[in-house]
């Protein structure tokens, strides 16, 4: 069985169209949702990009023990086990924190690409050209401030010159490289391609066209192509709806260059025998709980590091396996751990002597009637956990009060119910106590930390 893994990050789980979403137009990956099998509660584990990748390559969670730091060299990792098999095995890759010298994301692969430039990353400067301010330094991030300017302007200083269609965008350029690796390597009796694609993440800077799909607001300023990282109050109501339509507008370009990737795997014959994921790790805010971002680095939001929000924490995964009976929706709680496991099963290749995730080949079949994962637990330094049917926040030693929604009645976590249920808040508590403990963390850090 080949393996292929599509990433996508910072792409929120509602907008897919599959998912329920009758304004976002993304016709490739309701397709592919169409013949595979979508998971209804993925939700984030570490956070956020290189916390999700290291869970994803190892198959444990990270996030009692360690934050954001390089992949252990002394770690088993994923593309090394599937070497050990015979697979044949390539990384292709513009999300650039994967790639920096020391972060060691390309071991076990016998290729690496990288299709350099996005988020600051810098493969040539253009100094007979000043930077332009395309976007007004109060409406975007302002850390860091590479070449002394945001990094919007910078970003579009760099990379927007010659720019000419959605073809010149990373996400094209990226599957683009992809098919090609495809065409000549679909022969291959065991291959395994990682294709990681930065985009959804800012700058959103789709073609015009598709933001326009999105923007009725009648909106004629600056192009609000980067959040703030902070209150969304710090935005007018047109700037906002232009905010969020540059996002849709990249959430579109994905779906279109993604879908051109999975029509090559048709094409050249692949996909009947290739099991293909595609998915994010993590999403974002787009004016929920008066925020824009994923997290707080606004000089303006006194209200310290943010929760993990539905917005950020539930997450797309659609997943194809030859045999198994597409269009089918998995209701299951699922993290990013068990990607590993389910990978080594499809292979046959042997797990780790430590894997914290469990196989999702039962769930994708149809065949597993009792999943034991009761909790998903994510964590940004505070916790969100989750039942499928409670939310429940909470803050490193008491930094905040517990926040407990009824997800059911409150889909959008706007009303703190904590007070009233505090045996659910208790429950869930505890039952995050114990998850961590089984994990390994020791008494102390589950107590001190976590379990308040």
């Amino acid at each position: 069985m080949n393996i292929v893994v599509i990433v996508s990050d910072t792409y929120r789980y509602d907008y897919i169209g599959a998912n329920g979403n009758d304004w976002i137009k993304t016709p490739e990956l309701d397709a592919f949702a169409e013949k595979a099998v979508c998971f209804d509660n993925y939700y984030v584990s570490s956070f956020p990009t290189i916390p999700t990748r290291t869970d994803w390559f190892t198959g444990t969670y990270g996030f009692p023990f360690y934050g954001w730091k390089p992949l252990d060299p002394s770690v088993p990792v994923m593309a090394a086990l599937l070497a050990r098999e015979g697979y044949v095995n390539q990384l292709i890759v513009d999300t650039p924190h994967m790639m920096k010298a020391t972060a060691h994301f390309d071991r076990g692969f016998h290729g690496a690409m990288w299709i350099r430039g996005q988020e600051g990353d810098t493969p040539l400067t253009w100094m007979n050209d000043p930077i332009q301010h395309r976007t007004p330094e109060e409406k975007t991030r302002t850390r860091p401030k590479p070449f002394g300017n945001v990094l919007a302007n910078v970003h579009a200083w760099q990379n927007h010159r010659g720019w000419e269609s959605g073809e010149d965008r990373f996400v094209a350029k990226t599957c683009r490289a992809a098919s090609k690796w495809v065409e000549h390597n679909h022969k291959a009796e065991k291959f395994f391609l990682w294709v990681d694609c930065f985009d959804v993440h800012e700058p959103w800077d789709p073609p015009e066209y598709l933001v326009e799909m999105y923007d009725d607001s009648g909106y004629d300023g600056p192009p609000m192509f980067h959040p703030n990282y902070g209150p969304a109050s710090d935005y007018t109501p047109e700037e906002l709806s232009n905010l969020r339509a540059h996002y849709a507008g990249e959430a579109t370009l994905v779906s279109q260059h993604v879908g051109r990737l999975l029509r090559t795997l048709e094409d050249t014959g692949a996909m009947e025998r290739t099991a293909v994921f595609f998915m994010a790790d993590h999403g974002m805010y787009l004016g929920e709980h008066n925020r824009t971002g994923k997290s707080n680095i606004s000089e303006n939001d006194d209200r310290g590091s943010w929760p993990l929000y539905r917005e950020v924490s539930h997450i797309p995964l659609i997943a194809y396996v030859p045999g198994a009976e597409g269009g089918r929706r998995v209701s299951q709680l699922v993290q990013p751990p068990d990607i590993l496991p389910t990978v080594c099963e499809l292979t046959g290749a042997a797990p780790p002597e430590r894997v914290d995730g469990r196989s999702l080949l039962p769930l994708i079949r149809g065949e597993e009637t009792e999943w034991q994962r009761k909790l998903a637990v994510s964590s940004a330094g505070k916790l969100s956990i989750t039942d499928g049917s409670w939310s429940l926040i909470l803050g490193r030693n008491g930094e905040i009060s517990p926040e407990l929604y009824d997800l059911a009645a409150d889909p959008g976590e706007s009303n703190n119910v904590a007070a009233d249920y505090p045996a659910v808040v208790k429950n869930m508590r505890n039952g995050c106590a114990q998850f961590l403990r089984s994990l390994g963390a020791d008494k102390e850090r589950v107590k001190a930390l976590y379990a308040q």
